[in-house]
C-alpha cells in the first residue's frame, strides 16, 4: 500500500544535471517524443514566418533539446542514440561539453534559428549555452518575478515563441509577464505543445490581452510519452475527467497525448489559417480544422 497523493511523476531530478545524459536516459525509456513532434511543428511555423534569421524564445528549455532540433539536421532518435553511444558514456562532463560542441555544429542548419532558452534549470541552460544550441540563456523564475533588463531585451526580439510540454509547470503569469516585453506593433507568434490533462484557456485569454488570436489544431493529438506508473495514469484519467475529456485511443492506452496550438495577430491568421500551416501534421483520416479558442 502507498499513501502517495495522485500526481503527475517528479522528474527534477535530472532537469538540472551537468550534462543531459541522465535526461535522455529516464526519459526515453518512457518513450519521451514530444520534441519530434514539436520539430514538426516549430520548423513549419518558421517557414510561415519566413523572417530571416528569425529570433526564437524556446520556454522550459532544459538542455536544448528543441533548439538542436530547429538548428540542426537532427531527429530525436539521433539525440537518443548520440547519448547512450558507449564512446560518450564515461566520459567527463567537460569532456561531454567538448564532444558536443563539435557534433551540434558538424550539424548545424545552412538557415539555423537564433535560440534563447529559459529555465529555471540553470545547469542544464548553462550547458546549452555552452555547447552552442542556445545562442543565450537564461533561468529567470517568471512565475514570480519580472524578467530582468537582459532578458526583457531579448524577448522583444522575438519572432516566435515556443514550448513543448511546459505550460502547467508555467502559467499565464510566466506568458504575460513575457508579452509585456514585446511591442503591441511587433508580437511573436507564440507555438505550444501541451498536455491535454492542463487547460490551455487561461494562457490564450492572456495571449488575447496582448492581441494574438489562438487557434487550435484539432483532431489531431500526439503523444508525449508513456506513464511512469499506474499512479500517474490515474491521475492524467482523472485530470481529463473533470475537463470533461475522453481519454479513448489516447490517455487510456497508457500515454500522456499534447494538443498544438498557435497563437498570432489576427492578420496573420487571416492569411493563413493552422489548417493550412499544419495540415499534413493531422492524421490522414482525420483532418484539421481551425479552432479559435476564447479569449
Amino acid at each position: 500500500m502507498t499513501d502517495r497523493k495522485l500526481e503527475k511523476a517528479d522528474f527534477n531530478d535530472i532537469y538540472d544535471r551537468p550534462d543531459p545524459r541522465a535526461y535522455f536516459d529516464r526519459l526515453g525509456s518512457l518513450d519521451y517524443a514530444v520534441p519530434h513532434h514539436g520539430q514538426r511543428v516549430f520548423l513549419k511555423v518558421l517557414d510561415a514566418l519566413d523572417v530571416d534569421s528569425p529570433t526564437v524564445v524556446d520556454l522550459c528549455c532544459s538542455y536544448g533539446v528543441n533548439a538542436a532540433l530547429m538548428k540542426c539536421d537532427l531527429t530525436l532518435d539521433h539525440l537518443y542514440d548520440h547519448y547512450a553511444d558507449d564512446q560518450v558514456a564515461h566520459l567527463a562532463p567537460e569532456q561531454l561539453a567538448d564532444e558536443d560542441r563539435s557534433f551540434y555544429r558538424s550539424h548545424r542548419r545552412r538557415a539555423a534559428p537564433r535560440v534563447i532558452g529559459l529555465d529555471t534549470a540553470s545547469s542544464a541552460v548553462e550547458y546549452a549555452v555552452n555547447v552552442g544550441l542556445l545562442d543565450a540563456g537564461a533561468s529567470d523564475n517568471l512565475e514570480q518575478n519580472d524578467p530582468s533588463p537582459e532578458l526583457a531585451k531579448i524577448v522583444g526580439e522575438a519572432d516566435l515563441i515556443t514550448v513543448t510540454g511546459g505550460i502547467g509547470y508555467i502559467t499565464d503569469r510566466s506568458i504575460d509577464r513575457l508579452l509585456d516585453c514585446t511591442s503591441p506593433d511587433r508580437r511573436p507568434w507564440f507555438a505550444a505543445l501541451c498536455l491535454r490533462t492542463v487547460d490551455f484557456t487561461p494562457v490564450a485569454d492572456t495571449l488575447a490581452r496582448h492581441g494574438l488570436i489562438t487557434e487550435q489544431l484539432d483532431n489531431a493529438t500526439f503523444p508525449q510519452r508513456r506513464f511512469a506508473d499506474d499512479l500517474e495514469r490515474k491521475f492524467a484519467l482523472r485530470s481529463l475527467a473533470e475537463q470533461g475529456l475522453d481519454p479513448t485511443g489516447k490517455e487510456a492506452d497508457g500515454e500522456y497525448h499534447v494538443n498544438v496550438f498557435l497563437s498570432r495577430p489576427s492578420e496573420d491568421v487571416a492569411v493563413a489559417p493552422i489548417d493550412a500551416l499544419l495540415d499534413d501534421l493531422a492524421p490522414p483520416d482525420s483532418p484539421s480544422a481551425m479552432n479559435h479558442l476564447p479569449g
